[in-house]
């Protein structure tokens, strides 16, 4: 297992997205996968940034595994809880301007990893993903 921290900003995303590309490529993923699962990351890890911590700076930390020939990728910081699962999907089979705001982020997250869990452990948001290579 590998982790690291980052700062819960925007402004750390290509970093904490490099350090994901670089342990992915040393699975030796194919490049298909790495750049889905970069996506799905640059959702999450968004998302943690933009709400985790409104009225302060944090941090989100990274830990990366791989187990039985599946990679996953926990996103775990200590902001506000928030279960983004929980959420109801957004109706894709409305146009644009009958649906509401939000949510295709996260479905395309669901829809693009095998699995997708959220827990709120010891006062922090875990946010895993798991994708077969």
């Amino acid at each position: 297992m590998v982790k690291r921290t980052f700062n819960a900003s925007v402004d750390s995303l290509a970093e904490a997205q490099a350090f994901l590309e670089k342990e992915l490529e040393n699975l030796d993923c194919p490049f298909p996968f790495i750049l889905k699962f970069s996506l799905a990351f640059e959702e999450v890890f968004v998302n943690v940034a933009h709400y985790a911590y409104p009225n302060k700076e944090g941090e989100v930390i990274v830990q990366m595994d791989y187990q039985n020939g599946m990679v996953i990728v926990s996103l775990i910081d200590q902001g506000i809880p928030f279960n983004p699962l929980e959420k109801k999907d957004p109706d894709t089979s409305l146009a644009l301007e009958e649906r509401e705001i939000g949510g295709l982020g996260i479905l395309m997250v669901k829809k693009s990893m095998d699995e997708v869990h959220y827990e709120y452990k010891d006062n922090s948001n875990i946010f895993t993903m798991k994708k077969k290579i």
